[in-house]
């Protein structure tokens, strides 16, 4: 399809090839493992195909028409050259991370990154020899001073897991590429449809479709977008570990993705709603949302970004435990939970102090994240409001 047509419309149309399928409208699910060759000659030009990485159907855990249609359709949204599909988000992250680093390598990691993110470079990668540290999310060209010749990858999140610090994504990729370095993003919070992260410098981009692209909390996918030149590694290592995911979750991501654009649209106008709401509360210590403009990285966003999806942050005043149980406990339509991008409305209290290795966390009260669904806002707002009366009840 041709990348000249808008998003919402690719978001339709990308990866599908209902001439290829009887005219069926939605790919097949292809429940395989071994695909079988007629003759010797094409079994030997399979292996010849693959060898050279032309895409095709080989052995089940090398892809079937499934895991292509996803793959093309998110690396057409993307801009970038090919994807790989993961059997979670963390399962993304850990394979795009092991694929550009190696013993003896340095590697820079955000220090408001994905929490699992950190852990894989912390205490994997160190297992095998690759030093890993962390710089403060606000670096921006300030990263230079950081890097080392040894230095292979940075990897980025915008805007911060849990805490929402905007980076500079294309001053820390300019100043990554002049020492030979490979950026690596999580661009899960805004999606392809809201980052463009391959024309702001990004060379690796990483998704938990299990969030928005999947949108219905029901299945468990991650993808990697790559730049072509970074490909050959990722699906070298991608090879080597045997990593794929099954049929049916690969299914309902390619239906989830099909209504993306329509529910993210929805998600940044209620998530933007709230946060303005929690804003002019008297308990509330600050909002954590980039498209506030009051927000430190509301000019990076408004710069780089093009829409905001349906997560940000609050941190209250500090307040007595039983006072945050009664306003969380009694609410009606935000589940208690992990993970986001589904229809339904999550709170998630948080701490991030015990992980933060060079970037303080100012904040004495309580903080909790906010994951807006697809509800009604004016139901949403009630169910807050009675929650903070029971927050500041005597």
């Amino acid at each position: 399809m041709s990348r000249n047509r808008k998003d919402p419309t690719r978001v339709v149309h990308a990866g599908r090839h209902p001439e290829q399928f009887h005219g069926v409208v939605n790919p097949p699910v292809y429940h395989a493992s071994t695909v079988l060759s007629p003759t010797l000659a094409d079994w030997e030009q399979k292996d010849r195909d693959y060898a050279a990485d032309k895409p095709g159907v080989y052995y089940g855990r090398h892809g079937t028409p499934t895991l292509a249609s996803l793959e093309e359709a998110i690396a057409e949204l993307e801009g970038g050259y090919r994807a790989m599909i993961y059997p979670s988000g963390l399962a993304a992250c850990a394979c795009a991370l092991i694929s550009y680093a190696s013993a003896g390598d340095h590697v820079l990691i955000s220090d408001s990154a994905y929490g699992p993110m950190r852990r894989v470079g912390w205490r994997l990668l160190s297992r095998f020899g690759v030093e890993v540290q962390f710089y403060d999310p606000l670096a921006g060209a300030g990263i230079a001073a950081l890097m080392r010749p040894n230095t292979t990858v940075v990897v980025v999140e915008a805007p911060g897991s849990l805490t929402f610090e905007m980076q500079d994504i294309p001053a820390i990729a300019a100043a990554a590429h002049q020492r030979g370095a490979m950026v690596l993003m999580d661009n899960t919070w805004a999606t392809p449809l809201y980052f463009k992260a391959f024309s702001h410098g990004v060379d690796v981009s990483i998704h938990a479709a299990t969030k928005y692209i999947v949108g219905h909390s029901d299945a468990m996918v991650g993808v990697v977008t790559t730049t072509r030149e970074a490909w050959p590694k990722l699906k070298e290592t991608h090879v080597d570990l045997g990593q794929t995911a099954g049929p049916d979750d690969v299914y309902l991501a390619q239906r989830g993705l099909r209504t993306m654009a329509t529910r993210l649209a929805q998600h940044w106008q209620s998530g933007l709603a709230l946060a303005e709401w929690f804003a002019r509360q008297p308990a509330v210590e600050r909002v954590l949302h980039p498209a506030l403009p009051d927000d430190p990285g509301y000019a990076i966003w408004r710069r780089d970004f093009l829409g905001a999806s349906g997560l940000f942050s609050v941190v209250l005043k500090p307040v007595a435990r039983n006072a945050l149980a009664a306003f969380i406990d009694g609410l009606e339509l935000f589940g208690i939970g992990a993970s986001w991008g589904g229809y339904e409305s999550l709170i998630m209290p948080f701490d991030p102090s015990p992980i933060r290795k060079v970037s303080r966390w100012p904040y004495a009260g309580p903080a909790f994240r906010i994951h807006a669904g697809l509800e009604h806002i004016d139901d949403l707002l009630a169910d807050l409001q009675a929650g903070f009366a029971r927050l500041n009840q005597p």
